[in-house]
C-alpha cells in the first residue's frame, strides 16, 4: 500500500472515529452496537449528545491546530501551537477535557502552564495528548523513530505535565511510523516498550500485551494508558476498519477519543479506501475560535498530503 493512502488514513480515521464516537461519550458497553447491529447497514453517522452528523470533536479540532501549525510554522513551534489551543479554548467549544481548559486558561506561559497544573493538582495523566496525535504522527513519521517519539512528548507536554501521556503519544507516533514502512506494529510492540520511560515502561507493557483485555484496566478509560491500550486491543482482536471502531466503540466510556486513536491506528492499518464511504461523507471539523471555520472530507485529505509531504 501506498504512504499516501496510509497517512490519509490516519488523519481522516481518527476524525471518523472521533465523530461517530463523540454520542455515545459516557455511555455503556454496548450501545453502539445495540443502536447499529447490522455492521455495513448505515445511519451510524446519526449525531445526538449534541454533535450533528458528522461532526468531529475537540480531539480531531486539536488535532488539525496542530497540524496547521507544523505546516505554517515550518516545523514544531511549541509556542505557536500552545497559542492557537488558547484561541481555540477561549472559542468556546462544545466540549473541552477540564484538564486542558485549565492548562490553556491558567495564565501560565506556554512551557510553566502544564507543569504548573500537574503540581498541583499532581494528577495529568488524561489521554487529551494522545487523542489530538494523528496528524504529528504523519508529520514526523518520515524523519525516524527517535525524532517522531520525542515530537510526540514535546507536543504533549504542552497540556498534560504527568510524563505518563508524554510516553503514550509516543507509542502512538512509533505505532503509525512503522506501520507507514509496512511494519506490522503490533509485532514491534515489545521494541517500541523499551524506549519507554522505565517509570512507565511497566503499565503499558500491561496495557499493550497480547492477552490484554479492557474488561481489566484498573483505571478508566479517560486516562492515557487503559486508552492506548483499548485502541490497540481493538485493532489486534479484528480484521477490518470498521469492525475496530465499531470494537472500540462498544467499550463505553470516553468513546469519541477511544475511537479518534483507534482511527488513526486501524486508518493507517488499513488505508483510506477501507474507510466506509458513508461515515466520510457527513465527516465536517468545526474550528472554534477561527472565524467560524469548518474542514470537511476534502480539507481532510488535502491537510493530510501537505503532512505527509513535508
Amino acid at each position: 500500500m501506498k504512504r499516501m493512502q496510509r497517512a490519509v488514513g490516519a488523519v481522516v480515521g481518527s476524525a471518523v472515529g472521533d465523530a461517530l464516537g463523540g454520542p455515545f461519550e459516557f455511555g455503556p458497553q454496548g450501545a453502539f452496537s445495540a443502536r447499529f447491529p447490522v455492521p455495513g447497514a448505515g445511519g451510524e453517522m446519526s449525531g445526538g449528545g449534541g454533535w450533528d452528523p458528522g461532526e468531529a470533536t475537540d480531539d480531531t479540532q486539536m488535532a488539525v491546530l496542530v497540524a496547521e501549525s507544523l505546516l505554517e510554522r515550518g516545523g514544531l513551534d511549541l509556542p505557536d501551537v500552545f497559542a492557537r489551543f488558547q484561541r481555540w479554548a477561549a472559542g468556546e467549544p462544545k466540549d473541552i477535557g477540564l484538564q486542558t481548559e485549565d492548562v490553556l486558561t491558567n495564565g501560565m506561559p506556554w512551557d510553566r502552564a502544564a507543569m504548573v497544573h500537574f503540581q498541583v493538582n499532581q494528577r495529568a495523566a488524561g489521554n487529551g495528548s494522545l487523542m489530538r496525535a494523528s496528524t504529528s504522527a504523519v508529520r514526523f513519521a518520515a524523519a525516524g523513530r527517535e525524532t517522531t517519539m520525542e515530537a510526540a512528548r514535546r507536543i504533549a507536554a504542552l497540556t498534560h505535565g504527568d510524563r505518563a501521556a508524554w510516553e503514550g503519544t509516543a507509542i502512538f507516533h512509533e505505532l503509525v511510523r512503522l506501520t507507514f514502512e509496512d511494519t506490522d506494529p503490533l509485532a514491534a510492540l515489545p521494541d517500541i516498550l523499551a524506549l519507554v520511560h522505565p517509570d512507565h515502561r511497566g503499565r503499558y507493557a500491561t496495557v499493550l500485551a497480547p492477552d490484554w483485555h479492557p474488561d481489566q484496566a484498573t483505571e478508566f478509560n479517560g486516562a492515557v494508558w487503559p486508552c492506548l491500550g483499548s485502541a490497540v486491543w481493538a485493532l489486534r482482536t479484528t480484521t477490518s476498519f470498521e469492525d475496530a471502531i465499531r470494537a472500540a466503540i462498544d467499550l463505553g466510556g470516553d468513546t469519541d477519543t477511544v475511537a479518534a486513536v483507534t482511527g488513526g491506528l486501524a486508518g493507517a492499518y488499513y488505508g483510506l479506501d477501507a474507510i466506509p464511504v458513508r461515515w466520510t461523507q457527513p465527516l465536517h471539523v468545526p474550528l472554534p475560535g477561527f472565524d467560524g471555520r469548518v474542514l470537511r472530507l476534502a480539507d481532510l485529505i488535502h491537510l493530510a498530503h501537505r503532512l505527509a509531504g513535508c
